[in-house]
């Protein structure tokens, strides 16, 4: 399809949209009946075989050549309408014509599988909702004289985190462009540490504690905000570094709308999480988060529903205080401190411009009990502040804050889909009562439309079938706290996300990988019944396509399942302060004198990498001077060799002041050209690219699981031999 047909295609669709037809409001209601009546006529209208496969063979290419004419917003709402079609259709059909189950086996598995499918299908059309139209905010100017720029208070709330990831946020915070005599940096310190407090005083940056930890972070801000007085807060997680321009540029749209009370950026991270790190897939393919800030919460700024999520924002004071302070009722108190925002009529804001990076958990374990406190939360909040019914939202909030309260209990959906096909392979159990060609019928539309769909929306955010896999991996831990907390709110505990640690050597981590292994071994075994079956089947159709069908769903749920148990195999990480691949100009000045020029491979707060021309002759361990460039800046920094090899130089920087790890910031993590170049800057989603890498990643679990198996058997036998009494 050629551009120029595509573009009067495009052309005459933006016509009949302007039409001044549409200005009056009885042509509004009576395109909208009209439509409706044909939407249910659509999803209610029974048909056979045949016909449901001409169905779907119509949408699909209905749906295909949208994709080839368009990808503006009106293609998506269509391939939405066409999702939702597909969806609801088979939703329609399966509620209607496959529940009649004849035994008490069919019926318990039967409804299992349905409610599952329910949930999913209300998660479909509710992030359809929030994801239809993102608002993509450009920022806002501060007025040009700077005298009338108001106060900022930065909060820097820690609590046990190593000194050295504190420190260096607290230095990138001391270079914000914002005018000295209105600009107040604090450390909130609930470690009440020593050293912190020292740095602190030195540094020239103020130092906040509290006699207790009441209520974790949400109560160290509420008590530093009863000790401060700035007209706004910046606040970020001390993991975030903030970029020079944070405060110029977040703060425009609060001089703009009074109404404002939170405006949230994207959170950005420069090292990889387990599962980026695990599967080496880091700056290839999106991570879990990056669909939430690059789309979720650019859609919910829409709808006025833009989620404070603790870090990396803006908040203006006096509205902070009108909700009571951040909220202590929930250990996500950043969501339900924005929710009773936005329900006593505030506005919420979201930015999609990465003004900040930090660290991402580093190892399975830390990023479970994260998502842990982020479900219970969630939880809390569903539960104790329920968006349904809360007064003052608005029904477009309502629904946005019900996604997201409800994402997080996929733990029990996931684990029914990948246990679904077991019941008829163990037990011989009927979930579907239909005719298993019907039943392709209708599944395929709505898998393959939501597919589709969801490849227009998320494809810069999220590639193919990577939800199953993160979901996967965290819905055993999932499913049982946030139900509980669901039953029994008051019981969900706050608990600090470790960073900045290292993983001396590569392991396998057993204890977590257990519930993948289970699963894994239980798909295996359903896989070879279910050739066990089609082998003894007799030529019994009905029985071989039925086993055909088990079998295709338990091989996709072993390669999930497999990939789960691959992102178990902990990589090894050396360096407490991971490194940011970024080229910046340099030079490098010797000892005799000689200055060569370069430019960075990498650079971390330790230390950085170099470039060089060609091999250079130096000693390791040699003081040498390197100069960073931004621009015609120039700032110089001692540092030691630690590697020569080729033309490559590693660098460790060497006895740094104060003043130096403020210019060091300056000319590394304070860059605001830094993070905007790495966001969402991954390989472009392939749908086929997606199903082989996972399904290498899923190989790769099972040799894993076997390999590792082998070591430990080997290692009990030698311990249980090293035992044995010896031979006279």
């Amino acid at each position: 399809m050629t551009p120029t047909f595509r573009a009067r295609i495009a052309k005459a669709g933006n016509s009949l949209v302007s039409l001044p037809v549409w200005s009056y409001p009885i042509f509004q209601w009576l395109a909208l009946s009209v439509s409706l009546l044909f939407f249910i006529s659509v999803v209610v209208t029974p048909l056979s075989l045949t016909h449901q496969i001409l169905f779907g063979l119509i949408t699909f290419a209905t749906a295909y050549a949208i994709t080839r004419v368009s990808t503006n917003r009106l293609a998506v709402l269509i391939l939405m309408m066409l999702s939702s079609a597909a969806s609801l259709r088979y939703l329609y059909w399966r509620v209607t014509e496959t529940l009649g189950f004849e035994n008490w086996v069919d019926a318990m598995f039967g409804y299992g599988l349905m409610m599952a499918e329910l949930y999913a299908m209300l998660t479909l059309f509710l992030s359809y909702f929030q994801s239809a139209w993102p608002l993509q905010r450009k920022p806002a100017f501060m007025p040009p004289d700077s005298s009338t720029w108001p106060s900022v208070d930065v909060f820097i709330p820690t609590y046990n985190e190593p000194i050295s990831v504190v420190r260096q946020t607290a230095v990138a915070a001391k270079l914000l462009d914002w005018p000295s005599d209105r600009l107040n940096i604090y450390v909130l310190d609930d470690g009440r540490r020593d050293e912190l407090r020292e740095f602190c005083e030195q540094a020239g940056i103020g130092y906040l504690i509290r006699p207790d930890n009441k209520h974790a972070k949400a109560g160290n801000i509420n008590a530093a905000l009863e000790k401060t007085d700035g007209e706004f807060v910046a606040i970020f997680d001390c993991d975030h570094i903030p970029t020079r321009s944070f405060l110029q540029i977040a703060l425009g749209w609060f001089i703009k709308d009074p109404k404002l009370a939170m405006l949230q950026t994207p959170h950005v991270f420069f090292s990889p999480d387990p599962m980026e790190q695990n599967l080496d897939v880091f700056n290839r393919v999106p991570n879990e988060g990056q669909l939430f800030y690059g789309l979720t919460q650019d859609s919910n700024d829409l709808w006025n529903a833009t989620f404070f999520c603790g870090s990396c924002a803006v908040i203006r004071r006096e509205h902070m205080m009108q909700v009571g302070g951040m909220a202590t009722e929930s250990v996500t108190e950043d969501a339900l401190t924005a929710l009773k925002m936005n329900s006593i009529g505030l506005n919420t804001a979201y930015l999609a411009l990465p003004l900040a990076a930090g660290l991402a958990t580093e190892t399975l374990s830390r990023h479970i009990g994260q998502r842990i406190r982020w479900g219970r939360g969630m939880a809390q909040i569903m539960r104790n502040h329920n968006p349904l019914v809360i007064k003052g939202l608005k029904l477009s909030q309502r629904i946005c804050y019900l996604s997201a309260s409800l994402h997080f209990f996929y733990g029990l959906p996931r684990l029914v889909f990948l246990t679904a096909p077991l019941a008829y392979l163990f037990f011989g159990a009927h979930v579907f009562q239909a005719a298993p060609l019907m039943i392709l019928a209708y599944v395929f539309p709505h898998i393959l439309h939501a597919q589709i769909t969801n490849l227009q929306i998320q494809g810069r955010f999220r590639h193919s079938f990577w939800n199953e896999v993160y979901e996967s991996v965290l819905a055993w831990y999932l499913m049982r706290p946030t139900l509980a907390t669901l039953i029994n709110p008051d019981k969900a505990t706050f608990n600090v996300t470790a960073k900045g640690g290292i993983k001396n050597e590569s392991y396998f981590d057993w204890v977590l990988a257990r519930p993948y292994i289970i699963l894994l071994l239980l798909n295996v075994a359903g896989m070879f019944i279910g050739i066990w079956l089609i082998l003894t089947s007799g030529g019994d159709q009905s029985l071989i396509y039925t086993a055909v069908f088990n079998l295709v769903w338990t091989t996709h749920n072993v390669v999930i399942c497999g990939a789960s148990v691959a992102v178990a195999g902990e990589q090894k990480q050396l360096r407490a302060s991971p490194r940011v691949n970024f080229s910046i100009p340099a030079t490098l000045a010797l000892p005799t004198g000689h200055r060569f020029v370069c430019h960075t491979s990498d650079f971390s707060a330790d230390g950085l990498g170099l470039v060089m021309k060609g091999p250079l002759n130096i000693e390791l361990g040699e003081l040498v001077y390197v100069s960073l460039f931004r621009g015609d800046e120039e700032e110089i920094f001692p540092a030691r060799v630690r590697f020569n090899s080729d033309n490559r130089i590693g660098l460790r920087f060497y006895e740094l002041s104060i003043e130096q790890q403020v210019r060091l910031s300056q000319m590394t993590f304070g860059r605001a050209d830094l993070w905007a170049q790495k966001w969402v800057n991954t390989v472009p989603d392939s749908p086929l690219s997606a199903i082989r890498q996972i399904g290498r990643f899923g190989v790769r679990g099972v040799f894993l699981l076997i390999r590792e198996s082998g070591k430990a058997i080997g290692n009990r036998a030698s311990r249980v031999w090293s035992r044995r009494p010896a031979q006279s």
